[in-house]
């Protein structure tokens, strides 16, 4: 590989937060924390990433304290002594790593089935009792409800600064519980949480300042978003940069930091007459640092174990096109899933330009944890 990676290695600094490069590990669901709890194979497997030279590592989803929160088997928690003792374990690992770290605070709403642990009783919550059209699952949350699991969120954030985590990621993304409230296809609430887009952030608006109001002016708090819905891949939140714009200013007010813009692939672009992706469209539109995904890889047989083609692959999701709308100043970091959840040595390997060495992604390490 002949051209200049710099901007991939180029450090970046935002309040309290100092990394040492613009790469980022995705956040990645693993299912590997029996009772909750995770364990010394999960302090590895973080430790292993930031080892690997990885600038910031996102957690898995990890959900906050109300009943209704998980949605999946073996999903670590953020609340309870015995799982933020283990998170303290993998922060100390990634920070001796010479790494850094925020843990993904997560709500699934309506995704939840009964018969989901850690109480098999518990329904989905959601802003109105519904997975996406045409779907209900789960009850309608009442404003007491809301009110709880706003403190839940706050209550996670603030254990996360004093376990030492480097900052917080706030999951609004994805059709999940904060999503759902975004999203018109599963909020039509008639009170002050329905209705216009301003009344459907308001969850969101309220979760992030009730996190800012405990965790201070400096401890950094990304939001991550997406267009998309796993309900809906061809959903939109925003159809044009000005409502874009107006749905982001309302969450710089309340003290988002940074914007996780969350696409499939992080080529396409996301308005007509742009290349722009999502992320670029946030750095123009609020200047605040964002973080960009989807499908970064190196080869063709990793490419077609995401959601790209194989010409595709060829033509867009090398590392030199990203090269180039980071160089571009396009967006501030880029995070990296697959590749790195396959490979925990995949940045050094970029880097050292050992690109032969880089294995492509296969579909059997989503069943191991190393």
């Amino acid at each position: 590989m002949s051209m200049n990676l710099g901007p991939l290695f180029e450090p970046f600094e935002l309040n309290t937060l100092k990394l040492n490069n613009r790469v980022v590990m995705a956040p990645m669901t693993r299912n590997f924390s029996p009772g909750n709890v995770p364990n010394e194979d999960v302090v590895a497997y973080y430790r292993r990433r930031a080892e690997g030279g990885v600038g910031l590592l996102i957690t898995e989803g990890t959900t906050v304290n109300h009943p209704a929160a998980n949605g999946y088997a073996n999903v670590p928690a953020f609340h309870g002594e015995e799982a933020l003792a283990g998170w303290k374990k993998v922060v100390d690992a990634v920070h001796a790593a010479g790494g850094k770290i925020f843990p993904q605070l997560w709500h699934v709403g309506a995704i939840r089935r009964e018969g989901t642990e850690p109480d098999p009783s518990v329904p989905g919550y959601s802003p109105c009792g519904r997975y996406k059209p045409g779907k209900p699952n789960g009850k309608a949350m009442t404003k007491q409800d809301i009110k709880d699991v706003v403190k839940a969120f706050a209550d996670a954030a603030a254990d996360a600064q004093a376990i030492g985590f480097d900052g917080v990621e706030v999951h609004g993304a994805h059709g999940y519980l904060i999503d759902q409230f975004f999203w018109e296809g599963t909020n039509d609430r008639d009170d002050e949480y329905g209705g216009s887009m301003a009344n459907r952030q308001r969850f969101g608006i309220e979760i992030i300042e009730a996190i800012r109001d405990r965790v201070g002016p400096d401890f950094p708090v990304m939001l991550r978003f997406s267009q998309w819905k796993m309900q809906d891949y061809d959903a939109k939140l925003c159809h044009t940069p000005d409502e874009l714009e107006a749905w982001l200013n309302r969450f710089v007010e309340a003290g988002v930091d940074i914007f996780h813009a969350s696409t499939r692939r992080f080529w396409v672009p996301e308005f007509e007459g742009s290349d722009l992706n999502l992320a670029g469209w946030v750095k123009k539109l609020t200047g605040i640092p964002t973080v960009s995904v989807g499908s970064v890889g190196l080869t063709d047989d990793f490419i077609s174990g995401t959601f790209a083609s194989k010409q595709e692959a060829v033509e867009q999701a090398g590392i030199d096109n990203l090269v180039e709308r980071m160089t571009n100043r396009e967006f501030d970091l880029i995070a990296v899933g697959r590749a790195l959840l396959q490979d925990p040595e995949w940045l050094i390997k970029v880097k050292e330009n050992r690109l032969d060495e880089v294995a492509p992604f296969a579909k059997a390490s989503l069943k191991e944890l190393y």
